[in-house]
């Protein structure tokens, strides 16, 4: 672990596809942090645009951005991200950063989640985020509502891309995920997988309330915000398709199998209802779901 005095070390993993708009800036507002020491690992899912060939001229002009061995095919970024932390060697660093392609970190993203870090005895830091789109629109994203004892189980902490993880924090997950590579099949979103991890097993995380990057939205993303009325629907057409459920079944089996599918159950949920999830509007709209059968 790094002294007072020292400058720590992060690695970055960046999951990347069809990136090549964007993914030059996202790599640029990482390499500007300050006050630490950087260097980013980069997984190129198998993409069409030439992605993989930007972060390889970005990385032979500097020797902090290592693109890792092109032509898998993913599929998502749950995969890629699995891929990254399965494959990348942490052992000289200090603390472990997700990055999505097409973000821009403010400067001092990585050294404010350090010091959280320390001041706390946290083990993984997350943050709120200001979402932006190509017309210049910006708005504040909250995820830092008061943590519930179950939330993990229904949600994630907020975006996979702002979530820093201490260096034994991200070898114990590192470790689950390889002895569970088979059980990985099906579950699509490794952030909320990562907070479940963390949270069941007493890892301290801490929810900063300021945000720490601009999140960019666009017609590429695979999650977004639900910052309108399409997509709202588009959540509701997953609560419908019991894609959700499924989410919830199938992370509750592989973090906490005493539990696993009590979660879902209707008796569980109005006994926890309180400890659903952080947002109070977001439990009640939860629980109505389920009364009516749509979740």
């Amino acid at each position: 672990m790094t002294l007072r005095n020292e400058t720590p070390s992060f690695a970055v993993l960046l999951a990347a596809y069809n990136g090549r708009a964007w993914i030059s800036e996202q790599i640029n507002s990482i390499l500007d942090q300050e006050n630490v020491n950087v260097s980013v690992f980069v997984s190129v899912d198998a993409s069409t645009d030439g992605t993989e060939n930007i972060v390889a001229s970005i990385a032979d002009l500097d020797s902090r951005v290592r693109l890792l061995p092109y032509g898998m095919r993913f599929g998502g970024a749950g995969p890629n991200f699995y891929r990254l932390i399965s494959d990348c060697d942490f052992s000289r660093f200090d603390a472990v950063a997700l990055s999505d392609q097409d973000d821009i970190w403010f400067k001092t993203k990585l050294s404010k989640a350090w010091r959280i870090m320390q001041e706390n005895r946290a083990s993984v830091v997350s943050s709120n985020v200001i979402a932006f789109w190509p017309d210049g629109k910006r708005k504040f994203i909250k995820k830092s509502y008061k943590q519930r004892e179950m939330d993990y189980f229904f949600e994630a902490a907020g975006p996979g891309c702002t979530y820093v993880f201490d260096y034994s924090t991200m070898m114990a997950f590192k470790q689950f995920l390889l002895c569970n590579s088979v059980a990985l099949n099906g579950i699509d979103l490794h952030d909320w997988l990562a907070y479940a991890f963390c949270r069941h097993n007493g890892y301290r995380w801490v929810i900063d309330r300021e945000p720490s990057m601009l999140y960019r939205q666009h017609a590429n993303n695979q999650v977004g915000t639900n910052t309108n009325i399409k997509a709202y629907l588009k959540r509701l057409d997953l609560i419908k398709s019991h894609w959700y459920s499924k989410q919830v079944n199938l992370i509750a089996t592989l973090v906490a199998p005493d539990i696993d599918q009590r979660v879902t159950s209707l008796g569980f949920m109005l006994r926890n209802f309180n400890q659903l999830r952080r947002k109070p509007s977001e439990r009640f709209i939860l629980i109505v779901m389920r009364i009516l059968g749509l979740f």
